[in-house]
């Protein structure tokens, strides 16, 4: 198996694979079931078998790092100094992934004293002398020193290569001043200390104008005249820092001259260790792989290939649909007979069969994702495993065959799809009722739902489409809809497709939801508690918000194009106060310039790096710094507003639908692994309310004539579920006395009564208690209420004193989460933590906070979507112009009511919402109306 002497060479940066694949974050997520991690391993086996079918003939060397120091740390003792050591959790994937690499036959080295940029230098620099062509496969940007006419880089996450023209389209300069460049800026992932003051402007400029090091410091007076920032006062300061600049220029020159046992040619592939591979594939539950040493050769590399290509785009965020983890279910073959259906009498034969069957899978094909604007194409069907049907109904491309008339087939099945008695299963039916009510039918009889079944067995496991589904609980890839539409601009809509692609695809995606079905089902019924949420909740209330959708909402647009032009005005002012803070015009949007202008023209301290090594301008890191500087501040200002006037006041008006006048939402059951609704166009549940801005969109929302807009909201009810779940004595009176439960819980802790209870008293006590649902630290607590973290620790305590059952509470739930792997909703609802089990420290507490808050959280979920089920029980014995249920925004429901039966209806409405869940505590709903969504508050 010994490749030729000429065979590219590929030499593997395994050390940045390994770092790169630990911090992707579906991987993480993955481990045996004795907890040992396992998703650095699989990232970089993915990684490695895609290289080797992208390079079938090349010869594949993997270099590691090795353990300690290297000759670097003897030059400069702070070298690398500032990496936190590594975390346990991946410590402990190396060696059994250096002994898989080995097990496949590719020729590993780990060479003490030296690091593996060297180690890969020396080989890329001898193969260069003996002509063979390099591939370096890394991410790693100091390499590009050592791309020459015969080496390249290749970035396999990026799927981006870099020879000799993009190292000067990038940099502005050719490969062998990467050194310079390097040893100027500095490196503060490896603590390279660099030539203060000196960033990438200045950098560039000075190896454009002059060139290397050698060249600058024989040129130091010609520095002042290459006209950038600072360039005038640079040269004394190269002068004083022209040792530490030398320095830095030797750290940073890759070494090509390591002495190594084997040359470059004397590194060859050998003969995979099958049985050593099945042993360790065995021994971490690689399951895909193991599968993979099963299969022909020709099979198993492209069943690789393809798994191995998912997760490369899964790391770049491009597609998340195929989720690996030790769950994945045994391959399962999907043998298939699918029909098109072009006559009168194989539809009615079809027809007949779907009549008799006890159920039958179904779905639609149409133009568009937006459920307003889809028009049917097609419609399929499946009553038995491995039978379906399609029937095209409005394929218009030139020569299309003839069809049957889209009216007269609707008119056939209409009986069928409004029978109750007539059961269906689909794959996100909201979506094919509201298409089919465009066609005067109502979808009646939904039985079943896979995407629901999915979302009610594990909400974690994967993502819930079909295609992903599909890989997850039956091992097989269906066709997406890209394969047989294309991509981007010159994406065909259905109607375009031919007729026997189309076929083939609207078929199998009845088949699958028939075959996912039996498969979800079985699981989902094993347990009583995610059946219940499924058939109880989840399914009924997709009904529900179906028709919400339908109805959309009233907006006003004039007035939100003058809150537009205010916030316009607004950030215009910002920038200006921006740039005269800065010295200089820039774009405030952009992280990059930012970056430049805080950390290196206004010399702020950076706070907190991104994991590159540059200052990060985060959020968090923005507001940390507003607090001592006033342009973070505005930029905070200009962020909010900018997205304010982006997602809202500009775009809500480009919503409105012409047939309707309104807005309709679209809400996902499927999303939130808590249970909560999320929305998209528009998002309604991310309406910034604590900007005064933010407060105004709400006015836009509006009631139409003769009615009223009517707010109810369930008052905190985390806390009382909190109460209920933890019994505490205290909580428990409090709230059931009707007391202020924040006042009450500041009268215990500073030990005083109520009525001594003053606001700073109250506001720390109220943050308290919601810090402890979401998990607050002392640390946390004490920034927010701003005081010491021992006084915030001593209010903790304290907190804990009073209402110990609490603190027993969280302990006994961390437990359960560590012993079953979840936690449960007072319903039966179950959120599954992948890294309570985790050995990295920081994923073990993340996941300790999510089981703390979780049940709170998904039990106020359930809550708002019982009383929603409860509320459009009675909505619907009402005549139809009196009340409809509009929006759902978290705890709370909003309703237009026909203002002659305003008090009546609301109290009603109150009444049954109050009544949604039974718990050792009230449950209160307030409401309030108004012409517009905000007066209601």
């Amino acid at each position: 198996m010994a490749s030729s002497a000429l065979s590219p060479l590929i030499l593997v940066d395994g050390s940045s694979y390994l770092f790169r694949a630990y911090h992707v974050p579906y991987l993480q997520a993955l481990s045996t079931a004795e907890g040992h991690p396992t998703g650095a391993i699989t990232g970089v086996l993915n990684m490695l078998k895609s290289l080797q079918k992208d390079y079938p003939s090349g010869n594949i060397v993997v270099v590691f790092d090795a353990k300690g120091k290297t000759f670097r740390n003897d030059m400069y003792a702070e070298y690398k100094a500032n990496r936190p050591p590594m975390p346990e959790d991946l410590r402990c994937q190396i060696a059994p992934l250096h002994e898989m690499i080995t097990a496949m036959g590719l020729p590993l080295l780990v060479i003490e004293g030296v690091e593996a940029d060297d180690v890969i230098g020396t080989l890329a620099k001898q193969a260069g002398e003996k002509g063979i062509e390099t591939v370096i496969s890394t991410g790693d940007k100091d390499m590009a020193q050592l791309v020459t006419e015969h080496v390249t880089l290749l970035d396999t996450m990026k799927e981006k290569i870099t020879d000799i023209e993009a190292v000067k389209e990038k940099y502005g300069f050719a490969p062998e001043h990467m050194i310079d460049y390097l040893a100027l800026m500095g490196d503060a992932v490896d603590n390279i200390p660099g030539m203060p003051g000196v960033g990438d402007k200045s950098a560039k400029a000075l190896i454009a104008g002059i060139g290397g090091i050698s060249d600058i410091y024989a040129r130091l007076d010609d520095i002042a005249g290459l006209g950038f920032r600072g360039s005038k006062s640079l040269k004394p300061k190269m002068l004083e820092h022209e040792e530490i600049v030398r320095l830095s220029y030797e750290l940073a020159t890759i070494k090509c001259d390591v002495e190594l046992d084997q040359q470059v040619d004397e590194l060859q592939l050998v003969e995979r260790d099958l049985d050593k591979l099945t042993e360790l594939f065995t021994q971490y539950e690689l399951r895909r792989h193991l599968a993979d040493l099963k299969k022909p050769a020709a099979d198993a590399s492209t069943a690789t290939t393809q798994e191995s290509n998912a997760q490369e785009l899964n790391a770049q965020g491009a597609a998340q649909d195929t989720e690996i983890d030790s769950q994945t279910a045994e391959a399962s073959e999907v043998n298939a007979e699918y029909d098109i259906i072009l006559t009168e009498a194989d539809f009615n034969a079809w027809l007949e069969q779907l009549k008799a069957a006890p159920l039958f899978a179904f779905d639609t094909e149409t133009t568009s994702l937006d459920y307003m604007q889809a028009e049917l194409i097609g419609l399929s069907f499946s009553h038995q495993v491995g039978k379906a049907a399609y029937v095209p109904v409005a394929h218009d491309y030139e020569d299309a065959p003839e069809q049957l008339s889209r009216d007269w087939v609707l008119v056939q099945l209409k009986p069928l799809l409004e029978s109750d008695a007539h059961k269906k299963v689909g794959q996100n039916l909201k979506y094919d009722a509201h298409v089919l009510s465009h066609y005067d039918i109502n979808l009646a009889g939904i039985e079943f739902d896979t995407m629901l079944e999915s979302y009610c067995y594990n909400s974690v496991a994967s993502r819930h489409n079909m295609d992903a589904l599909a890989k997850k609980y039956l091992d097989h890839e269906t066709v997406h809809f890209e394969d047989i539409a294309g991509k981007g601009a010159k994406q065909l809509t259905f109607n375009q497709i031919e007729i026997e692609k189309a076929g083939h695809y609207a078929a199998e995606d009845a088949d699958i939801t028939l075959r996912l079905h039996q498969a979800l089902h079985e699981k989902l019924a094993k347990d009583k508690g995610p059946l219940s949420v499924f058939t109880d909740i989840e399914l009924p209330l997709s009904q529900v918000l179906q028709r919400m959708e339908s109805h959309g909402v009233l907006i006003d647009s004039d007035v939100l194009a003058e809150q537009s032009q205010a916030i316009g005005a607004r950030l215009a002012e910002l920038e200006i106060e921006a740039h005269n803070i800065a010295g200089k015009a820039f774009n405030l949007a952009s992280p990059k310039q930012l970056r430049e202008i805080l950390f290196e023209e206004l010399n702020i301290p950076a706070i907190k790096k991104t994991p590159s090594g540059v200052p990060s301008t985060a959020e968090e890191v923005l507001q940390e710094l507003a607090l001592d500087y006033p342009l973070p501040k505005l930029i905070l200002e200009h962020r909010g507003l900018a997205k304010l006037k982006s997602t809202y006041t500009d775009k809500l008006p480009l919503l409105v639908q012409p047939k309707t006048g309104r807005v309709h939402t679209s809400y996902h059951q499927a999303v939130a692994a808590t249970g909560r609704l999320s929305s998209t166009d528009p998002n309604l549940q991310n309406i910034p309310i604590r900007s005064e801005e933010g407060r105004k969109i709400r006015q836009a929302f509006i009631a139409p004539e003769g009615y009223k807009i009517v707010a109810i909201d369930y008052s905190q009810i985390e806390l009382r579920i909190m109460a209920h779940l933890s019994d505490d004595p205290g909580l428990v009176k409090a709230f059931s006395e009707g007391k202020d439960v924040h006042s009450a819980t500041a009268a215990e802790i500073f030990a005083v009564d109520v009525d001594s209870v003053t606001s700073d008293m109250r506001r720390s006590a109220k943050a308290i208690n919601f810090g402890l649902i979401y998990g607050m630290s002392a640390f946390g607590l004490a920034k927010q209420i701003g005081v010491g973290r021992n006084q915030a620790q001593d209010y903790m305590n304290k907190y804990f004193e009073r209402y110990p059952n609490v603190m027993q509470y969280m302990e006994d739930t961390r437990q359960q989460a560590s012993e079953k792997g979840y936690v449960e909703t007072l319903f039966g609802r179950r959120l599954y933590l992948p890294d309570i089990k985790a050995r990295n420290q920081a994923r073990k507490k993340a996941a300790e906070r999510a089981a703390i808050n979780a049940p709170m959280q998904g039990t106020a979920a359930d809550i708002i979507k019982k009383a929603m089920l409860a509320v459009d029980q009675w909505i619907a014995t009402q005549p139809q112009d009196v009340v409809k249920m509009t929006m759902q925004v978290h705890d709370e429901l909003i309703f237009e009511i026909k203002e002659s039966e305003l008090t009546v209806v609301t109290e009603k409405l109150v009444e049954i919402m109050n009544a949604a869940a039974q718990l050792n505590v009230p449950l209160i709903a307030e409401a309030g109306s108004g012409d517009n969504w905000q007066q209601a508050h």
